[in-house]
């Protein structure tokens, strides 16, 4: 199987908060997308692993995903070793991913920081013939573009998800136990306020390139161009 853009993220949702709209404008053209969600995000102060799955798929049909994976990995305990990049390793083997994305490298939660490493590394590896050969042949994606989560900065790349914008706040918003104060979910910062914060950060992003929304990308060198436009 080869697809057009493989996205990592910590947790379900963390792909939703960065990418959404990116990840739909590109499968409304027939791109075939996929999210690999390394743990299951039972640690999360509302809600629980059933509800979270049954949420994650709600918002992949919303992203017209052509598959959704869970690396099943423990929360609060995504470490940067051999098993691990063993197992992202397989993921990108398997799919064969022009595009890589990951969260960016520094945010106040250590997860998506670590997420982003562990990424890191096992593209590195994924391209090596020798490493791990028994969990499929050497892939080299084209890019690996980071998304923001919750901290960021100026961006290298900006794509304008205005006519996309509603469709990704509705994938958002299948996380209603993450994202909805109700009777018995204790208050965290994100069920007080944090579609303001999503919106305010793609507005400025907008701004940057003339449109009403857009979301932002870091790289961690150049990017490879035959032309301009």
């Amino acid at each position: 199987m080869a697809i057009d853009i493989l996205a990592f993220g910590a947790h379900p949702d963390d792909v939703e908060i960065g990418a959404g709209g990116t990840l739909l404008k590109h499968a409304s053209t027939g791109k075939a997308i996929v999210i690999c969600d390394l743990t299951y995000a039972e640690l999360s102060s509302n809600g629980d692993v059933q509800t979270r799955q049954a949420e994650a798929k709600q918002a992949a049909k919303i992203l017209r995903l052509k598959d959704r994976h869970c690396l099943g990995l423990p929360d609060r305990n995504i470490l940067i070793n051999e098993e691990n990049i063993r197992k992202v390793v397989q993921v990108i083997r398997k799919y064969k991913p022009k595009t890589i994305l990951a969260p960016y490298w520094e945010d106040r939660h250590p997860d998506h920081e670590h997420c982003s490493h562990l990424v890191r590394e096992s593209v590195f590896s994924a391209g090596i013939r020798k490493f791990a050969p028994e969990v499929g042949e050497a892939h080299k994606a084209a890019n690996v573009f980071y998304y923001f989560i919750n901290d960021f900065v100026d961006p290298d790349i900006c794509i304008d998800i205005t006519s996309m914008y509603e469709g990704k706040m509705a994938a958002l918003e299948s996380y209603k136990s993450q994202f909805e104060l109700t009777e018995g979910n204790v208050e965290t910062p994100l069920n007080t306020g944090y579609f303001a914060q999503v919106r305010s950060r793609e507005y400025i992003f907008g701004r940057k390139i003339a449109t009403n929304f857009a979301e932002g990308f870091k790289t961690r060198g150049p990017v490879q161009m035959e032309y301009f436009g």
